[in-house]
């Protein structure tokens, strides 16, 4: 409780000038789901809403939760930060060449620890259209051979991980930097600065910004499309596609941004999930679905009545890191 007293609400304002785009948030559960061990993120059912005061950014630091912030604000399509997730064998050394190379770019950009690798993060003086910033890292990952992660491949995840989103949508939150990790009780800190609150603020505080112009000159004559990827389908053993929609004995009516919002089998048949909002299945690519409380797919194909069969050893290790 002695990081509490450091952990001021002034701090926490200042923390949201620099990371909070938008209110919405989501939160890391502060105990391991009882079948998988995991400690997943949620949307808090009061509508996961940052108070005005940023009261939750405070406990945040503190210790006493752990938050998940989203990049991109839909009403503008910009950003005030891009943040670089890797976590494979040779993550740090990708990452360390990604800060070499954008510091010849005049970009300082800081490094974070994570449990299995780093985040790194650039933080910019007014926020730029997403697709701006995503265009330019995904450039400099070409020049030095660092793999964009698609599928199952190791590789560098860029948040935000969409170009733009649509009225509704949230995108993919990442670890709001600083927050105690729930799963190891550890906080994970910038490699720039000493380990306490206050001189990690005082870093984080003095990191040069990167301007709109920069940017601009960056990415000027750059190409914006990106390679567009086949979605990941799981497939039965005669080649036929799983889609769990066709499977479910009542289709789902509640639309959550971009997924569709329903009850989990699994949990259903444990006698869990009574409010019927565990599972989230992709509107626009129905064959990827997530059951927010920790179920497995092979759980909720076998409540389906649908399990899934491995003809090998490599087909269950494709499966599991997919």
């Amino acid at each position: 409780m002695a990081e509490l007293l450091t952990a001021t609400l002034d701090m926490a304002g200042e923390y949201a000038r620099w990371f909070v785009n938008r209110r919405a948030y989501t939160r890391q559960s502060d105990r391991p789901h009882p079948e998988s061990g995991r400690h997943y993120y949620f949307r808090p059912k009061d509508g996961g809403e940052l108070s005005p005061d940023f009261r939750e950014i405070q406990r945040h630091l503190a210790g006493e939760m752990t938050l998940g912030i989203y990049a991109i604000n839909p009403a503008t399509q910009r950003v005030k930060w891009m943040a670089i997730d890797a976590d494979y064998r040779h993550a740090l050394a990708d990452l360390l060449k990604l800060q070499y190379e954008l510091q010849q770019d005049g970009v300082q950009a800081a490094l974070e620890q994570s449990r299995r690798g780093g985040h790194l993060w650039i933080l910019f003086a007014e926020p730029v259209l997403a697709r701006h910033a995503r265009v330019y890292i995904r450039h400099l990952a070409g020049k030095l051979s660092v793999n964009v992660k698609a599928g199952a491949d190791d590789g560098i995840e860029l948040f935000p991980k969409q170009d733009r989103l649509e009225d509704g949508q949230f995108g993919n939150a990442i670890r709001a930097p600083l927050g105690i990790h729930q799963a190891v009780n550890r906080r994970f800190w910038f490699y720039g600065a000493a380990y306490s609150l206050d001189a990690q603020m005082a870093y984080l505080r003095n990191l040069r910004r990167v301007t709109e112009a920069q940017l601009k000159d960056l990415i000027q004559g750059l190409k914006f499309d990106e390679p567009s990827k086949p979605a990941e389908i799981i497939r039965y053993g005669d080649g036929r596609a799983f889609l769990i929609l066709d499977h479910l004995d009542a289709r789902p009516t509640r639309k959550v941004g971009r997924n569709w919002i329903t009850q989990c089998p699994s949990c259903a048949a444990g006698g869990r999930d009574r409010g019927r909002d565990n599972l989230a299945i992709s509107v626009e690519e129905p064959q990827k679905y997530i059951c927010w409380a920790g179920c497995t797919k092979e759980q909720i194909r076998a409540a389906l009545g649908a399990p899934i069969r491995y003809t090998g050893p490599e087909e269950r290790r494709q499966w599991h890191r997919n």
